[in-house]
């Protein structure tokens, strides 16, 4: 028979050269992978990134009578991440006559659902306690030029 048409041996596993013997390749590489557990973190919770994130997304949203961002202005009584990255953001308006009494809310939810790693968002209106301008934060009013 001629050489060259003889097909030539075929690879096997068992022929393999292993190049580094100091360190011999493992066969399970998803072993230690699987067995490791995720880290810990808590998603929700006071001081979370994520409840930060909410509050700067809040911060964008203005006022369109007062050129003062909700937050600022004190119209935020509460935001809350938990665990499920569910945010309940507790709010209320300057007057229950507001212009944007009916949309405000709607805008706020829309906001924080947009914050990425949130999962669901619900705002909660309140009129208990009503809002005054001593729930201002410094920057509103000296932006008003009350200070």
């Amino acid at each position: 028979m001629d050489s060259s048409t003889e097909k030539p041996p075929r690879a096997r596993v068992q022929d393999a050269i292993d190049t580094d013997d100091a360190a011999p390749r493992q066969r399970d590489y998803l072993d230690g992978f699987l067995a490791a557990k995720p880290a810990a973190d808590t998603v929700g919770g006071e001081g979370s990134d994520l409840q930060a994130a909410v509050i700067e997304a809040l911060r964008e949203i203005y006022d369109p009578e007062i050129p003062v961002n909700i937050y600022d202005l004190g119209l935020i009584y509460g935001v809350e991440v938990d665990d499920n990255a569910d945010a309940t953001v507790t709010m209320t308006l300057t007057t229950p006559h507001c212009p944007v009494a009916e949309s405000m809310p709607g805008e706020v939810e829309l906001r924080v659902s947009s914050v990425p790693g949130i999962r669901d968002a619900e705002v909660n209106l309140v009129w208990d306690p009503p809002w005054g301008p001593h729930k201002m934060s410094d920057e509103a009013r000296l932006e008003l030029g009350m200070l």
